[in-house]
């Protein structure tokens, strides 16, 4: 495995693949979801994904499901110490099985503190690493929210913040409030960002696909971490039985599907592979979020690290339009 520092040199080290765990609880048992998460681990895998919405639209489920199997996770192997975690607020139905997004949560101060003690009570631990505002609030000022989430990491409730589906100019104006109250700002940036771009008017709802806007943004933020979440794009690289998703069906696609298949061909690895190099090695530094559901998924996905992709076939890769 390989590591960075989370938010700048001074944040928290972390392993360079971020684990995600959506279905871990639902689609996934968990028996799988422990083994997934022992392997990672084995792996030296240190980062931890999850969310107080997985999955809230499953049959049957609150979306407290994958909390609760990392805290069992947690203390079943004793390794708490040994991980960094991530989880998100903002985006839960409230209540619950009404209409979403219009009904989410927000991020108003009394809904973070009060779910930052249900996903402290369900992961089992005294304190979360990293907690995400999982999708943007313009109902509730940027300053209550930035001033919440200070309030939390004072009381050493959450080590870090981040935010998640926020357009730059939502981001600097939170930074800004930041600053101006005198509390700590965002240290990550979570966004939906692969290999391949979305055609012209593509719709994602609220978890939009990373802008050149933001890239250019964050390129200039060094102190951002930038996790990228639906980099494998669910498997559709690597399995013929998955297609790849509506919004990335084009011409151009199809040209870089193209590129992506030599370049791992030439390697003697898989596009998976490719595409996590081709993140973890770029310019803008990017930081996947990777999705399993067994160990043989992980496995695979693994063989990207240390994987390095020299100027040219990265030229190959870039140049397609």
């Amino acid at each position: 495995m390989e590591y960075t520092r989370l938010g700048g040199p001074e944040g928290p080290r972390v392993s360079t693949l971020c684990l995600g765990t959506l279905p871990f609880g639902t689609r996934i048992d968990e028996a799988t979801a422990f083994a997934v998460l022992d392997r990672f681990h084995e792996a030296g895998g240190t980062f931890i994904d999850t969310a107080n919405t997985y999955a809230f639209w499953e049959p049957g489920a609150t979306g407290a499901e994958s909390e609760l199997v990392i805290g069992r996770w947690l203390r079943s192997r004793g390794v708490r110490d040994e991980m960094v975690l991530a989880t998100k607020v903002g985006a839960l139905p409230d209540p619950p099985g009404s209409a979403w997004p219009e009904c989410a949560e927000g991020l108003s101060a009394p809904v973070l503190r009060r779910q930052v003690e249900e996903s402290l009570r369900n992961l089992g631990t005294d304190r979360i690493d990293l907690y995400y505002a999982h999708i943007d609030d313009r109902r509730t000022p940027v300053a209550e929210t930035m001033g919440a989430f200070g309030e939390l990491e004072d009381s050493g409730k959450i080590v870090r913040a981040g935010c998640s589906n926020f357009a730059a100019w939502r981001i600097e104006e939170s930074r800004g409030a930041a600053v101006a109250a005198g509390v700590p700002d965002y240290a990550a940036v979570q966004q939906r960002y692969t290999y391949l771009r979305p055609r012209p008017g593509a719709e994602f709802g609220v978890n939009p696909h990373a802008s050149e806007e933001l890239l250019d943004y964050l390129g200039t933020r060094p102190e951002l971490t930038f996790t990228a979440y639906t980099t494998q794009l669910t498997g559709a690289y690597t399995d013929p039985g998955k297609e790849v998703p509506e919004q990335y069906r084009h011409e151009g696609s199809e040209r870089r599907l193209k590129a992506l298949a030599e370049v791992a061909a030439q390697l003697g690895v898989t596009a998976n592979q490719v595409v996590l190099a081709w993140a973890l090695g770029g310019e803008l530094p990017v930081l996947p979020v990777i999705g399993a559901s067994s160990v043989a998924q992980l496995d695979e996905t693994l063989g990207a690290v240390g994987l390095r992709l020299d100027a040219e076939l990265r030229k190959r890769l870039d140049d397609v339009d």
